[in-house]
C-alpha cells in the first residue's frame, strides 16, 4: 500500500508541474524531432528557430532538425503539423501567424486545431518612418495624414499579416485613412528607405537595426507599456490612443500529443530560451524573452485571437480567403 501511495504522489506531481526534465521520462524522445519553421531561411523566424532547436537538441539528447515549410503566411507549416502523428516528433515554431493565417482563411481550421506548448518571446510592432523624413513624431504623421486622407502609404509584409493588422489598428485608432502596401517581408524596409512607402509597421527585430544605424525613426509602438529595448519611444497609450497589439513566437504540436511529451518539450524549449546564446541573441536583436507555459499561452492565444478577428473584420478581410 505504501509503495502504491508513493507512486501515486509521484504521478500527481509530474502531472502538476508544467516543465519537467527530460530524464524523468526516458521513453521520449528516442529519435530525431522535426522542428518546422513557417518562413524562409535567413529571416527572424528562421534564425531564432534554429538557435532554439540547437539548444533543445542538447537538452533532449536527440537531433531537433529545423525544416522550413514556407507558404500561405504559415498555413503550410500549420497544416503539415496538424496532420502529423501526435507523438512529439513533429513540432511547429509558431508565431502570430497561427492566428492570422487561420482567420484570414488560408486554412479551413482555427488555431485550436493544434495543441500549444508555450510562448517563448514577444516583441513590439513599431510604427516606423525614414530617419530623414519630415515626421519627427507620430503626432506630426497623424496631422499630415488628416490633411491628406488616402495619400500616405504604409508598408506591411502582406495582406492579413501581423504587420498589416498592426498598421490597420494603429491607423484606425488615429483616425488616419492611408494606403496599406503589402510589399512582402524582404521589400518592407527597402520600400520606406526608397520612398515608395511613407512608413511601415514591422516586428521590432525588423526595424531596430536600421533605427540604431540612423536610417529609420521609430515613432510609436502599439501598447500600454514602453519597450525596454527602445525606452524613449512612446506607446500609443502615452499618446492617447487605445490600441495594443504585439508579435509573439512559441511552439505548437499536433492535437492530442500526450501531456507528458508536451511537458518534456516545454522544458527543453524553456531551457533553450533561457540559454546564454539565446538571451544574448535576444538582446542584440531587440525582442523580449517572455516564457508562458501551455495554460497561460492558451489564455493569451484566446485573447489575441479575438483581437485579430476584430481587426480583420474592421479591415474587411476576415476569412476572405476561405473557399
Amino acid at each position: 500500500m505504501r509503495k502504491f501511495r508513493i507512486a501515486a504522489v509521484i504521478l500527481i506531481a509530474a502531472l502538476a508541474v508544467p516543465f519537467l526534465s527530460a530524464p524523468a521520462f526516458a521513453a521520449y524522445p528516442t529519435k530525431a524531432i522535426q522542428f518546422i519553421i513557417p518562413f524562409g531561411a535567413g529571416g527572424g523566424a528562421d534564425i531564432e528557430g534554429r538557435i532554439l532547436a540547437k539548444g533543445m537538441s542538447k537538452v533532449l539528447g536527440v537531433p531537433v532538425v529545423p525544416i522550413n515549410k514556407v507558404g500561405g503566411g504559415g498555413a503550410v507549416t500549420y497544416t503539415y503539423v496538424k496532420n502529423a502523428k501526435p507523438d512529439g516528433y513533429t513540432i511547429a515554431w509558431n508565431s502570430t501567424s497561427v492566428l492570422t493565417s487561420t482567420n484570414i482563411g488560408n486554412v479551413a481550421f482555427s488555431y485550436k486545431a493544434l495543441d500549444h506548448v508555450g510562448r517563448v518571446e514577444v516583441q513590439s510592432l513599431p510604427f516606423v518612418v525614414k530617419s530623414t523624413s519630415k515626421w519627427k513624431t507620430f503626432e506630426s504623421f497623424v496631422a499630415d495624414c488628416h490633411e491628406n486622407p488616402g495619400k500616405l502609404k504604409v508598408a506591411n509584409a502582406g495582406i492579413g499579416s501581423s504587420t498589416h493588422l498592426g498598421a490597420v489598428a494603429i491607423m484606425n485608432a488615429a483616425g488616419c485613412e492611408v494606403i496599406h502596401l503589402p510589399v512582402g517581408i524582404k521589400r518592407r524596409n527597402a520600400s520606406v528607405l526608397s520612398g515608395e512607402a511613407d512608413a511601415m509597421v514591422a516586428p521590432l527585430t525588423g526595424a531596430i537595426r536600421l533605427a540604431r544605424a540612423g536610417k529609420m525613426r521609430i515613432l510609436a509602438i502599439p501598447g500600454t507599456k514602453r519597450n525596454p529595448v527602445i525606452p524613449n519611444v512612446p506607446t500609443m497609450s502615452d499618446l492617447g490612443y487605445d490600441v495594443e497589439i504585439d508579435f509573439f513566437r512559441g511552439l505548437s504540436v499536433p492535437k492530442g500529443t500526450p501531456h507528458l511529451v508536451k511537458a518534456i518539450l516545454a522544458d527543453a524549449l524553456m531551457r533553450s530560451a533561457r540559454s546564454n546564446k539565446f538571451t544574448a541573441f535576444a538582446k542584440k536583436k531587440g525582442f523580449t524573452i517572455a516564457p508562458m507555459d501551455s495554460e497561460s499561452f492558451g489564455a493569451y492565444l484566446a485573447t489575441q485571437n479575438k483581437l485579430i478577428i476584430a481587426i480583420m473584420k474592421d479591415a474587411g478581410i476576415y476569412q476572405s480567403k476561405r473557399k
